[in-house]
């Protein structure tokens, strides 16, 4: 295919004063509406429960793939994160070897290990990115419909603003997540097999050494590959990780509760919130991360439902994190607080 074939494929909203056209052939509307955001099920950063609305917008109807990203990337020449030389004054006493280009990349232990440390299963592989997903000798063929990964969140804004759209909010993301079914623990219900089913990408067997998957036992699946929920979006539990524009603290602000009236398109909390206090030396915030992973676990990492979120910091992107873009109807400012 050419490269003008290429770039027509991918289109753009066009919009006049007075009639909204749909922005993408592969997005999806989601209503505007109230929900019950977060949980008190689970984990503590989840919490509390409180009141949500959300303005109508169109969302991705899959994460962006390596054959989308291929053609941003060679359309505009972009260099993604992971291909850029690191700068040593934001990893103080960092090993000098470890500070070329490269990510973070997940591998299959060889037998139970301590999951308290993480470092079991990642390790920094010089030469991983993007179209290298697994380190210097890896490759996307064959991958083209599986989401991309190794992605930073600067890169993901990047890739949103050239084709004309944005990135989610953390509301609006789990709102879209749980497709109407407000308040169930899951994507798809309250049972995590329906009926024996597998319903997402994940873990199916003992973190990080045995699984039972029966294909690519530790990669991520062609996007669209379970059913969709509600809204027709796919993949919004498992597979990858996806980022939105929320700065993370530890949990929901407890303002969300206590005030008098359900909150109105919230954008969480500022940059300067998002530090993360366990490593004081480290000066890089972190967004949150929605939907869980091929790597999330019954016995590990539960975090396959949409009220779930995860820190990550805003330089890395890694072996299972992506990303998805929306198209807004109206803009967000400080006033939708």
């Amino acid at each position: 295919m050419s490269k003008t074939s290429k770039l027509s494929s991918v289109n753009k909203c066009v919009r006049t004063m007075n009639k909204l056209c749909k922005p993408h052939q592969d997005m999806n509307w989601v209503e505007p509406g109230h929900f019950h955001m977060g949980s008190t099920e689970h984990y503590a950063d989840e919490a509390p429960v409180h009141k949500v609305t959300v303005a109508g917008f169109w969302m991705d109807a899959t994460t962006v793939t390596n054959a989308q990203f291929s053609v941003f990337v060679e359309a505009t020449g972009y260099v993604t994160v992971a291909e850029r030389p690191l700068n040593p004054a934001d990893f103080p006493g960092a090993d000098p070897l470890l500070l070329v280009p490269g990510s973070l990349v997940f591998n299959m232990t060889a037998g139970p290990v301590d999951l308290r440390d993480v470092s079991n299963w990642w390790s920094y592989v010089p030469g991983a990115c993007w179209h290298r997903p697994e380190g210097l000798n890896s490759g996307i063929d064959g991958r083209l419909d599986h989401p991309v990964v190794q992605i930073a969140f600067e890169d993901a804004q990047a890739y949103a603003t050239w084709v004309g759209k944005e990135l989610p909010t953390e509301a609006e993301w789990e709102y879209a997540a749980r497709g109407g079914l407000d308040g169930k623990p899951y994507v798809w219900g309250d049972d995590f097999k329906p009926r024996g089913k597998i319903m997402a990408k994940t873990w199916q067997g003992d973190f990080p050494w045995r699984n039972k998957a029966k294909k690519k036992l530790a990669r991520t699946a062609p996007v669209g590959s379970y059913p969709s929920n509600g809204y027709g979006l796919y993949d919004m539990a498992g597979n990858v990780w996806q980022w939105t524009t929320d700065w993370f603290v530890s949990h929901h602000s407890e303002k969300e509760t206590t005030s008098c009236c359900t909150l109105d398109n919230p954008r969480g909390p500022s940059v300067s919130e998002s530090y993360d206090p366990q490593q004081p030396n480290i000066k890089i915030p972190r967004k949150v991360v929605k939907g869980g992973s091929f790597l999330c676990a019954p016995s590990y990492c539960r975090r396959y439902r949409p009220a779930a979120r995860h820190a990550q910091m805003i330089d890395s992107g890694m072996s299972h994190i992506g990303f998805r873009c929306i198209e807004r109807t109206k803009s967000l400012t400080q006033e939708n607080l």
